[in-house]
């Protein structure tokens, strides 16, 4: 078992296999299957993804059964394919890739959680758009998931991948991190460029907070994945020109844990803060569950906490 990313990038270097080699090995050690068995099993990893992301960007898209998300990946896909956009191809691919996946999971449907579910459309995200860029096979595709799997083990161990233990950079962050080191091991960098771009994926997105509108994983946490999977793919583009994150893997994990731990619980999951706790949040909220509040929002400075609607 590798506890530290200092330790996977020492015996990938020493070894002269790939991480994502290191990872599937590990996994036969210890779970006594075969490899095949182990590779099919991340294969069908690989389905599931591919799955969502397609349902997401069929027809008019799909949608939540609260009406919060929906369609959003196919409007971004067709506005990518009219021309013109600012942020180019490869960029939007990873954005509808990301968030169709996440629409899947808010409406209900079958993603993988990698390393959860309101964190599943990052990774993704980020095969997709270099998928046909860099001319990845199936075989590749999957050997990027042993890859963001071995970082994402160290990630899961000391520190954390929930929000509601370390807030959104736990999960978003650390999914980032993962795709980020993944793009770097397939597009031929070394395993210490892999963990370089981790490092910075992580970093860019560090104290990231969870507050999801009404508790839902749908608002921020749709379009979350999408920054996500760009700040991947951008941390993967700067490990490979040879730029470092000066702070070591193993220190922004630890980094992580502490602000995770810091978070007040208003930041954690529980749909208390942040974007929850405005005024069209609570107001959704509202709508959604006509229920009363019970507990003060952030905006209602120095008074009771809210028993009835605000907005009437």
């Amino acid at each position: 078992m590798y506890n530290k990313i200092a330790e996977l990038v020492t015996a990938a270097e020493e070894s002269g296999k790939p991480i994502s080699e290191l990872m599937l090995l590990q996994e036969m050690a210890k779970s006594h299957r075969t490899r095949e068995d182990i590779w099919e099993q991340m294969r069908n990893n690989y389905h599931v993804m591919k799955a969502a992301v397609e349902k997401g960007l069929t027809g008019d898209g799909v949608f939540s059964p609260t009406g919060l998300t929906g369609g959003e990946a196919v409007k971004l896909r067709n506005y990518r394919q009219r021309g013109n956009t600012l942020s180019g191809d490869d960029l939007l691919i990873a954005v509808e890739s990301a968030i169709a996946t996440n629409e899947v999971n808010a409406s209900l449907g079958i993603i993988c959680a990698t390393p959860t579910a309101g964190s599943s459309g990052t990774l993704p995200g980020v095969m997709f758009a270099i998928k046909d860029k860099l001319g990845l096979t199936e075989e590749q595709m999957v050997q990027m998931l042993f890859c963001a799997s071995g970082f994402g083990m160290v990630i899961a161990n000391n520190a954390m991948i929930a929000g509601a233990a370390g807030g959104c950079q736990a999960e978003v962050g650390s999914a980032s991190g993962m795709a980020a080191a993944a793009a770097v091991e397939i597009a031929g960098g070394t395993p210490e460029q892999a963990s370089e771009a981790m490092a910075m994926a992580i970093s860019n997105l560090l104290g990231l907070v969870c507050d999801p509108v009404a508790g839902l994983v749908e608002i921020p946490c749709v379009k979350r994945n999408a920054i996500g999977a760009v700040n991947a793919l951008i941390s993967a583009d700067m490990a490979l020109a040879g730029l470092t994150n000066k702070i070591p893997a193993d220190d922004v994990i630890e980094a992580m844990r502490k602000v995770g731990k810091n978070l007040p619980a208003s930041l954690r999951e529980t749909g208390l803060g942040g974007l929850a706790a405005t005024r069209e949040g609570v107001r959704l909220k509202m709508m959604i569950f006509g229920q009363q509040l019970e507990v003060k929002p952030e905006w209602v400075d120095d008074q009771p906490p809210v028993k009835a609607n605000p907005f009437e």
